[in-house]
């Protein structure tokens, strides 16, 4: 039985290393070690600590901000996208143990932004804030915000839907992909949740807002842009204030405004403040409904554990986080407090070897290689052009790209394959040339990425260096040690004894003998001369990280 019983005790290392994983972009062994001795309670209100918003991103043509929208001194939108993309990497890559920027990223999958599309990295950034602000927050503010969202406006045409042209984009993605889901078809234009003519009167509840290319319309409650419903943000006109009738699916639930009341309407026509409160009509209809409390805990579920949802998931873990997100009036940190916890988190609840979470999802690229970044505490460059234009962009940016996901660039309003398409969901991410791109990354991180042009070093994993301080390895001279101690941190899981030695034996030490490399290793220490470890270690760390068990987490 799946159960939500909350561990107890103290962590130990392979639950913190596991919670780590999940909840964060990825642990040191340093960091590993001091979430062992702590209980579940501690490390939860360690991750989930409320942090400062960060430094918005500057554009290194002038090194200076580029916000609320780019003049004509800064790059253009193509170099600000990628260098944003850089900046919310240098996010995840150096934020610690906290879980912010894993449920920004989140929020972004869930409800994406491609920028192909919108061309306009002011509107990213925006949403990319709108979901940092909400990391931990409420679930149907964030989407009455979404609705509004500039990014959202123009990604899917609901800056197009006006009441005499209504278009119902948005209103049918709201419906199916981001709140209360479809559900199977039973019969013409009739799902599960909602019917063709739901969409049609959600969108007329949507009408008449438009994107504000200025950014100068504040929502009173984020303090972020959002787009506008009237030049002067009083009336909105083009909104449809008539009655907007919904099926039983909704319990024939009636969206409108009173005529009698000047604060919703004058003559017939919507006032800003009435056409929020026909968002808000929406949302709450939405949300009044039990399944898009589960369908949200489905995403939850499958982006933080595992993807296959059971019978026996769905009875045991879904519903009854769905109640918790209910009860507690749709805030989100209560469901992740729940889930994170629980013995099903961390497979105490089954037996079974073969039916386990550890270690059962593979790694997306960003958790592949901030992970990295992040285990082996690499650096990177200070200077902005290094970092933003050449690092990441024509570095970490490509590598994603190569490996299967187009930062920024979903294939679909769904968001990436990989968190959402049935059957595979995260096997999406193999494919012959993206594993062959996991491959070369190990390589590419070993060598170093090298700025041609200045010849500054931007990345690089020394193993040397790594290996040899005492936080990280205790006895870089026993062999043994060595090898069990990295894979002990790097992997999920206990490796057999056959994988185990085909580290040791068939890799690190090759044709030597365990007493042959501990001469190496202190002819090294005594002389700085790394030329008889430096090959074999190298040989080593690319084989752990082009292994099989390093793609899973």
């Amino acid at each position: 039985m799946a159960s939500l019983t909350p561990i107890t005790g103290l962590l130990g290392a392979k639950n913190a290393a596991h919670f780590l994983r999940r909840a964060t972009f990825g642990p040191t062994r340093v960091k590993i070690d001091e979430f062992a001795s702590k209980t579940i309670t501690e490390a939860l209100a360690d991750v989930m600590q409320d942090l400062p918003t960060p430094d918005a991103p500057l554009d290194p043509g002038t090194g200076e901000n580029w916000l609320p929208k780019p003049g004509e001194l800064n790059s253009g939108d193509e170099s600000l996208i990628e260098y944003f993309k850089g900046w919310f990497m240098e996010l995840m890559r150096t934020t610690g143990m906290n879980m912010t920027e894993k449920m920004t990223f989140f929020y972004h999958a869930f409800l994406p932004a491609d920028h192909s599309l919108i061309r306009n990295t002011t509107s990213i950034y925006y949403q990319n804030a709108l979901y940092r602000q909400y990391a931990f927050g409420n679930l149907k503010e964030l989407l009455t915000k979404v609705c509004v969202d500039n990014a959202m406006l123009f990604y899917i045409d609901n800056t197009l839907n006006d009441k005499d042209e209504p278009n119902e984009n948005f209103a049918r993605e709201l419906m199916e992909l981001y709140t209360i889901g479809k559900g199977d078809q039973i019969g013409p234009e009739d799902y599960t949740n909602y019917t063709e003519d739901d969409v049609k009167q959600a969108a007329r509840v949507l009408t008449g807002i438009k994107h504000d290319f200025d950014f100068e319309t504040i929502d009173p409650d984020t303090g972020l842009p959002r787009g506008k419903v009237s030049p002067e943000g009083i009336m909105a006109e083009r909104h449809d204030a008539d009655p907007k009738t919904f099926t039983d699916k909704f319990n024939n639930r009636v969206i409108e405004l009173d005529p009698d009341d000047p604060l919703m309407m004058v003559d017939g026509v919507a006032t800003e403040a009435g056409f929020f409160d026909e968002i808000d009509q929406l949302i709450d209809m939405i949300y009044d409904q039990e399944e898009t409390a589960k369908f949200f805990c489905r995403r939850l579920y499958r982006f933080f554990v595992y993807y296959k949802i059971t019978d026996e998931i769905e009875q045991d873990i879904i519903t009854p986080l769905a109640d918790t997100l209910r009860n507690n009036n749709y805030e989100t940190k209560p469901v992740l407090e729940q889930l994170l916890s629980s013995e099903h988190f961390f497979d105490l609840n089954n037996s079974s070897t073969t039916d386990v979470n550890i270690g059962a999802i593979i790694k997306s690229p960003i958790d592949l290689i901030v992970g990295t970044f992040r285990f082996f505490n690499l650096s990177m460059p200070t200077e902005l052009m290094d970092l933003y234009h050449v690092a990441y962009g024509q570095g970490i940016s490509r590598l994603l790209t190569y490996q299967g996901i187009d930062f920024y660039t979903p294939i679909d309003v769904a968001g990436y394959p990989p968190y959402h398409q049935v059957p595979a969901y995260n096997r999406n991410w193999i494919s012959p040339n993206n594993l062959a791109q996991r491959y070369h990354f190990a390589n590419e991180i070993t060598n170093g990425k090298m700025n041609e042009d200045t010849e500054v070093m931007l990345y690089q994993l020394d193993i040397v260096e790594y290996v040899s301080n005492p936080a990280n390895v205790s006895d870089p001279s026993n062999p043994t040690a060595l090898v069990s101690e990295l894979t002990d941190y790097l992997f999920t899981q206990d490796l057999p004894a056959e994988r185990f030695n085909f580290f040791l034996n068939n890799v690190l030490l090759d044709t030597l003998s365990a007493a042959n490399w501990t001469i190496e290793w202190n002819n090294y220490v005594a002389t700085s001369d790394d030329s008889g470890v430096r090959s074999q270690l190298e040989k080593l760390i690319i084989s752990i990280m082009q292994s099989p068990e390093y793609q899973l987490f």
